[in-house]
């Protein structure tokens, strides 16, 4: 069951983080931005997604802002993202399975190609539940 998102901004430091991606999600259709942008809210309560809102470093070596801003609405930049992680030493403040999920998530809309081994190996069982949730929402969908 998808949470009820209120029409008005929240302070994403008050949200879950599924109800931070569901925020992020309100106008996108996209099957792989979706599932790419619950994974970050479900992996470590959305602190990626946290961290794409918040830490300027990141905004400054994508030399862009991570999250796309219409009206009210926002979103996250999938080519920002991109852009990111192109950028030498933008994962030095991030544990091996973070940048694992983070890469996983930007696969998903494109963004980035990631070697499944690598990923088999960085995860923990929950992580790797959430990655595989991830690819099965983006190719079929989201489960009931």
């Amino acid at each position: 069951m998808t949470p009820e998102v209120s029409e008005e901004p929240v302070a994403a430091e008050s949200m879950t983080g599924p109800e931070l991606a569901e925020s992020l999600l309100r106008e996108s259709d996209d099957r792989g931005a979706r599932a790419a942008t619950r994974l970050l809210g479900a992996y470590d309560d959305g602190s990626w997604l946290r961290r794409l809102m918040e830490d300027r470093s990141l905004e400054t070596a994508a030399d862009r802002p991570m999250i796309k801003r219409s009206g009210a609405h926002r979103a996250v930049d999938w080519d920002a993202l991109g852009r990111l992680m192109l950028t030498l030493g933008w994962s030095h403040r991030a544990t091996r399975s973070q940048v694992v999920v983070l890469e996983v998530a930007a696969s998903l809309v494109g963004g980035c190609a990631v070697q499944l081994r690598q990923v088999v190996e960085a995860l923990d069982e929950a992580e790797l539940r959430l990655v595989l949730r991830a690819v099965e929402e983006a190719a079929h969908g989201p489960s009931s």
